[in-house]
């Protein structure tokens, strides 16, 4: 088992393939690591890479014979889950803006229309995940972490898990059996999804993280916003972390709802949209990637 990555046209496994990307984990073909695919010809495989010349060889033997001994890296399968709106029926961030309205926390006139625009604006791409940063971790500043605890285990019984589904369960778990490593990967803050990660039985977390300075939150953010562009940056940052890369994972799935994941989307073997929004569900079937639904 291994990986040849690569696109082209031709004739694979008996299915004409145009432009198909195909999957095996690399190591072997002697100092080869990544090869391109040149053809597909007559049941058999040309590629190109490495420290090898091209080469025209059986299917079979690019199974059998080129991938003898896979590293660590090579074997991880990792599926990512963004969290709202994905494994959430709902947007956590926003129902965290809204518990904490309902609490008299925030003024019920003004906020309630700052909320909702943020979030009007995160479904349209036009976010500007500063200026909601800022508004969004403020009362975070403002409350005794102690108090701030007690709130959100209210939440995550009011508000959150009412809307786990059973089919987000479900996904996780097929991923769990499988031997897959886990990871959701949000833009809201860990303040608010480390719980909800916990509630997955997921170890591994990727969000923005609220900025703590001796012990308490400061209404800041530290590092880099896990949005957009950012998913990308902070998981490759954990893969290095762990001598990995995104494009040397053995195969890696990543499953949301927005267009605002399209960068990380981009870079996955198996990108799967869910209940997505119009425009990725428009790049969903354009590029033929699966579409599901978790509700």
């Amino acid at each position: 088992q291994g990986r040849f990555e690569g696109r082209g046209e031709g004739v694979y496994g008996g299915h004409r393939s145009v432009s198909k990307r195909l999957d095996y984990c690399p190591s072997g073909l002697g100092s080869l690591r990544w090869g391109r695919l040149v053809g597909v010809l007559g049941g058999a495989l040309t590629v190109a890479g490495g420290a090898l010349p091209p080469a025209r060889l059986p299917i079979q033997r690019i199974i059998t014979f080129c991938f003898p001994a896979p590293s660590a890296a090579d074997t991880v399968q990792l599926a990512c889950f963004d969290l709202d709106n994905t494994l959430l029926a709902t947007d956590s961030d926003h129902e965290w803006g809204q518990f904490l309205i309902d609490l008299g926390l925030r003024d019920r006139e003004r906020h309630a229309a700052v909320n909702d625009r943020f979030y009007a604006d995160y479904q349209a791409g036009t976010l500007d995940i500063d200026a909601f940063l800022a508004y969004q971790l403020a009362p975070l500043a403002e409350h005794e972490p102690a108090q701030l605890e007690r709130w959100h285990a209210r939440f995550m019984r009011e508000r959150i898990l009412p809307r786990i589904t059973r089919g987000a369960r479900k996904l996780v778990q097929q991923h769990r059996e499988a031997g897959h490593t886990l990871v959701i990967i949000t833009a809201t803050n860990a303040f608010v999804t480390a719980p909800i990660a916990a509630e997955f039985g997921i170890e591994h977390l990727i969000a923005t993280e609220p900025e703590r300075v001796d012990g308490r939150y400061t209404g800041r953010y530290a590092g880099t916003p896990s949005f957009r562009e950012g998913k990308v940056t902070r998981l490759e940052a954990w893969l290095a972390e762990r001598s990995a890369s995104l494009a040397g994972v053995c195969e890696s799935w990543f499953y949301s709802d927005s267009r605002n994941d399209l960068p990380l989307l981009e870079r996955v073997t198996h990108p799967v949209a869910v209940n997505p929004d119009p425009a990725l569900e428009a790049v969903a079937h354009e590029r033929r990637w699966p579409v599901i639904s978790l509700r």
